[in-house]
């Protein structure tokens, strides 16, 4: 696992939040019984206090090309200062108000100093001074279970801020869910073939904690562990050219780079993370586990014939920071095996005996027919509609949707990887990708899913 990145120095819990009637510190956020605070549990239930900022870098839609790598790197330095204050709350170092306004004054330079990179070659961005200041947010205490578990691995020498989350009620059972997926019917001309390829389960045990895609060039610039499966040596420093001489885990020989937040059994156990960057130190914790199973599949339009994708086409589904961002880019698909029908979006489901939670990724299947990325890595790809239409200007292109396989113990609480102020709330789940398919195997995909083929 790579351990490059910042390095933080844990201290002693010494400190207060003001405005609370008592206080409770823990790991990964501060636990709180804030006066008329309810978080769903009653007017005195436990609360935990996260930092909550405007997300920059989904604001900024129109970037030069000459500025993004000094872009690209002040936005993950803003990552890096919400996860150092956040790191401070959550151990006490420091008081809410007080906190606020220095991670206020950190964020005010660096927002001001990627405005000038822009401003060199393009446009000033307006009203970025009002993507400067960060509020608390509230949510459901942790799981005294989790709690616990936590504590024990702080003894084992994890990071004590690995306690935060996830609470109980970010669980529910599957079966009280009534079935909610709905599939757009095929019309005339549709492409109902697909391709389906054998990349593994990350047998090579490819961690990290880098995303090249949103912070290239930069050790951590996830702040939590990704599964990789496909390319052998994505990491935060990987090129075009280098992800395109890489070895490949896939059997057909494709190169691409597909990559995900790990899960993780909140069992109090000491993980080779544990005190690493993105692991114990962002407040990561547990065994990692490993999948079951993973299916990687390209599949059709409903509407009609797709596209190639270009070479080196990245996306991103789902938002790693929705629990404070909000829902609007979320696109978590939480379920159980034999329950399928049945996905949670918010929620992590408990599984009846014999079955196993399930992960599904379906990633955006409309591309804008020019850009191989866009300045908020969104634009330049579209989800379909409830028709399964792609919205003007854009055409339809292999819909990639992974499939990953856990067999969670019963009775054991897990939780995805997130950015530490996020909580490990399962609405922040997400995955990445980057098509390094030569042309040839893209071609080929592209005849069997027109064709109506199913290939491997």
């Amino acid at each position: 696992m790579s351990q490059k990145g910042h390095k933080r120095r844990l201290k002693p819990a010494h400190k207060a939040l003001a405005a609370v009637s008592a206080l409770v510190l823990g790991g990964g956020g501060i636990m709180i019984i804030a006066q008329g605070a309810s978080a769903g549990q009653g007017s005195k239930a436990p609360v935990t206090a996260t930092i909550d900022c405007p997300d920059v870098g989904d604001k900024l839609t129109n970037v030069p090309q000459a500025a993004r790598a000094d872009v690209d790197k002040k936005l993950a330095q803003l990552d890096t200062q919400i996860a150092d204050a956040y790191q401070k709350l959550s151990t006490g170092q420091a008081r809410g108000d007080a906190l606020l306004g220095q991670l206020k004054q950190q964020r005010g330079q660096t927002i001001n100093q990627l405005s000038n990179s822009i401003g060199q070659s393009a446009e000033r961005p307006k009203g970025m001074e009002s993507l400067v200041a960060c509020t608390m947010k509230q949510a459901a205490a942790a799981d005294p279970a989790d709690a616990g578990a936590a504590q024990n691995a702080a003894a084992k020498g994890a990071a004590p801020q690995g306690k935060g989350g996830p609470a109980r009620s970010d669980f529910v059972s599957i079966s009280s869910i009534r079935p909610n997926v709905k599939t757009p019917a095929n019309r005339t001309g549709a492409s109902t073939g697909s391709l389906s390829v054998q990349c593994g389960r990350n047998e090579n045990n490819h961690f990290n904690p880098d995303n090249v895609i949103v912070a290239p060039g930069v050790s951590n610039g996830a702040h939590h562990m990704h599964d990789y499966v496909g390319n052998k040596i994505t990491d935060a420093f990987s090129t075009n050219n280098s992800l395109a001489a890489a070895g490949t885990t896939c059997t057909n020989g494709d190169q691409s780079a597909y990559y995900w937040p790990v899960l993780r059994l909140r069992d109090g156990r000491a993980e080779k993370d544990v005190n690493a960057p993105g692991g114990g130190q962002d407040a990561n914790v547990g065994t990692i586990l490993k999948p079951k199973q993973v299916t990687t599949d390209f599949k059709g339009s409903p509407n009609g014939k797709v596209t190639a994708m270009p070479r080196f086409l990245r996306i991103i589904t789902g938002d790693a920071k929705a629990f404070t961002n909000g829902p609007g880019n979320a696109n978590a698909s939480w379920s159980c095996t034999g329950f399928e029908n049945r996905q949670l979006k918010d929620k992590y489901p408990v599984c009846p005996k014999g079955s196993d939670v399930v992960r599904t990724f379906k990633f955006q299947s409309c591309w804008d027919g020019k850009n191989i990325d866009s300045a908020n890595h969104r634009t330049h790809v579209a989800f379909a509609n409830a028709n399964g239409g792609c919205p003007n200007g854009f055409k339809a292109i292999p819909q990639l949707v992974q499939r990953i396989v856990y067999a969670v113990p019963a009775g054991s609480q897990f939780a995805v990887d997130s950015f530490p102020e996020q909580l490990h709330k399962p609405v922040t789940d997400h995955g990445d990708f980057i098509n390094v398919m030569k042309d040839g195997l893209m071609a080929n995909a592209v005849r069997c899913i027109n064709d109506g083929r199913a290939c491997r």
